[in-house]
């Protein structure tokens, strides 16, 4: 009994010195929010645009960056990053913007509202450099909006073209004998490829031949604009593998030096007219954001900006992703406040539940009988993501935005012989009713159980061409000749009429402040940002458990992972989404 008080009394000593600690780094978390300066521009400030910054779609706040590094290292969203360059093209502190051009962290779409951006910054005539010691393609795509772009003499530009490759799992499933019992509606709803095939069919490979392509002449006739090269010969330098050496790119007129860091700096004193060896005043758009006040204030009504970004999933979701029960709640809320105007509702997803995306379409179409409703798409609006778009007022897309991808697919998998003859496990069991079982993993499906699915897939399908027919106001045989899951680009989606307009974030703003006659409208930006408390726990359980995952099988493995945890989630569950995921490299 002694050695049990002695140890009950130590371990409750323990957790008391742990909550104290505890409660001490929240204070002091706290008290660093609250007692931190506001950091000032000052005088010759140059920006820095550093593009291996993910720019999300709202800002991500993570106060353990405060107290880890002492300073907040998030990068500022995608909207602010343009709101803010756009201020700093009269911000007389301001002389110029310096791109960090090596990796581009950012998809086309995020990258081509960021080089929108900075061209309309150059108007100003203040200068912009861009420097890289590796350019990626995606940096690139950037850095040519730059009066001068530079490399390292021993680095280089990466000049090769886009790929996009999928990962194919039909090997391993047949290998640990799992059937995947897949259901789809539309020939290129290419989903589910990655369980039912060893390689691309034909029709994903001319669609994925059609999008990658678009966006590879975008990236060409952009760098022949800013560059002033003709576009045949940039494809070229492609095509022929030219371009292996930084000499390389200087000798073909990619770049405009080949520069070591420090005379890339001795150059950024030259413009600012500093002494050689005085500090140059680089900002971060982090504190940049802190120091000015970028964004409109006016008083005589709101526009509500909705950040639909992840996966359409049922119920609350996570913050990484877009609940239907938490956006229905939202949208309501927003669609009955009176001082809200207009609404904007910007879409980079890949889509997710059909379920859930019809809940979300359903509200959506209630607002927009209440106030204007205009789409603005990210990086990815494609299936479910698409279905919540087709019913605004005014659909904006990028160029270089991909969408589309209306079709349907259902998973039902059979792990019957995996665990009878890899694990020896067998079931038996009882039911009332024949199909009281239906799907449940452990058995094949029967022939009257797959029409069952196959016609609920079918029906699933019909309703969401119905959707975006009476969204675009065109007929379902017409949708359902660019449906079948075939996924378009921006510029292409125009082209078809599943967008009205090629435009930014801000061009959708600008277009539902018309539509709802405000000349003098502040942005009120949701889902709302968290409490303190609420963004430590989000972010310390996220972080921790990605970064250890990642640490212990590595980037590849990592890839995997997720696409094998996105199978878990589609399992049983109508989906509306692209392929697993669409990487460009």
């Amino acid at each position: 009994m002694k050695g049990f008080f002695k140890t009950f009394f130590a371990s409750l000593l323990a957790m008391i010195i742990f909550t104290i600690i505890g409660v001490l780094i929240l204070i002091g978390i706290i008290a660093s929010f609250g007692s931190a300066d506001k950091p000032m521009v000052g005088r010759n400030a140059v920006l820095v645009l550093d593009l291996s910054g993910d720019f999300k779609e709202q800002p991500q706040d993570n106060p353990f960056n405060t107290l880890i590094n002492g300073s907040d290292n998030d990068a500022p969203s995608l909207y602010n990053m343009v709101r803010m360059i756009h201020h700093a093209k009269s911000d007389s502190s301001v002389k110029g913007i310096y791109i960090v051009s090596g990796n581009n962290a950012n998809g086309f779409a995020a990258s081509e509202e960021l080089r929108k951006a900075v061209l309309d910054f150059k108007t100003s005539r203040k200068f912009v450099i861009a420097y890289g010691e590796i350019i990626s393609q995606k940096g690139y795509y950037v850095a040519n909006t730059a009066d001068k772009i530079y490399c390292h003499p021993q680095g280089g530009v990466e000049w090769a073209g886009l790929s996009s490759n999928l990962l194919f799992l039909k090997g391993m499933l047949d290998k640990l004998e799992i059937q995947p019992q897949i259901f789809y509606a539309g020939k290129f709803k290419s989903a589910t490829e990655p369980l039912r095939e060893t390689k691309m069919t034909e029709a994903n490979r001319l669609q994925t031949s059609v999008w990658l392509g678009d966006l590879f002449n975008r990236f060409i006739e952009a760098a022949a604009i800013t560059r002033k090269l003709d576009t045949a010969k940039l494809r070229s330098l492609a095509v022929n593998g030219s371009i292996q050496t930084a000499h390389d790119a200087l000798a073909n007129g990619l770049v405009d030096g080949l520069k070591y860091d420090d005379e890339v700096k001795k150059e950024l004193s030259h413009r600012l007219r500093l002494d050689e060896h005085a500090k140059i005043n680089f900002v971060t758009f982090g504190d940049y954001s802190k120091s000015v006040s970028y964004k409109q204030e006016g008083y005589n009504g709101k526009i509500a900006v909705i950040y639909a970004d992840g996966d359409i999933v049922s119920g609350n979701g996570d913050n990484e992703q877009v609940g239907s029960d938490a956006f229905r709640t939202l949208i309501r809320k927003i669609r009955l406040d009176k001082d809200i105007k207009g609404i904007v509702f910007r879409v980079n997803s890949p889509g997710g539940s059909s379920l859930a995306s019809d809940v979300i379409w359903r509200e959506i179409s209630l607002a927009r009988k209440e106030k204007p409703v205009v789409v603005s798409m990210g990086d990815v609006a494609a299936s479910g993501g698409y279905y919540i778009s087709c019913n605004a007022d005014s659909v904006f897309a990028n160029a270089s935005t991909i969408t589309g991808s209306i079709g349907v697919f259902s998973i039902v998998p059979n792990f019957q012989s995996f665990f009878k003859n890899k694990l020896g496990i067998t079931f038996d069991g009882v039911k009332t009713a024949p199909y009281a079982d239906m799907g449940s993993g452990d058995r094949p499906l029967t022939e009257t159980e797959k029409r069952f699915f196959q016609a609920g897939t079918d029906s699933i399908y019909h309703t969401f061409k119905t959707r975006v027919a009476e969204g675009r106001k065109k007929n379902i045989e017409y949708i359902d000749s660019i449906a079948q899951g075939r996924v378009w680009t921006g510029s292409r989606a125009l082209e078809v009429g599943l967008v009205d307009r090629i435009g930014t974030m801000q061009d959708a703003v600008d277009c539902a402040a018309r539509m709802a006659k405000l000349k003098d409208y502040r942005v009120k930006e949701y889902p709302e940002k968290k409490n303190i408390f609420e963004q430590i726990m989000n972010n310390y359980k996220k972080s921790v458990k990605k970064d250890l995952i990642k640490e212990e099988i590595g980037e590849d493995q990592m890839r995997v992972w997720k696409q094998l945890k996105q199978v878990k989630q589609m399992v049983g569950v109508p989906q509306a989404r692209l392929p697993f995921s669409i990487e460009v490299r």
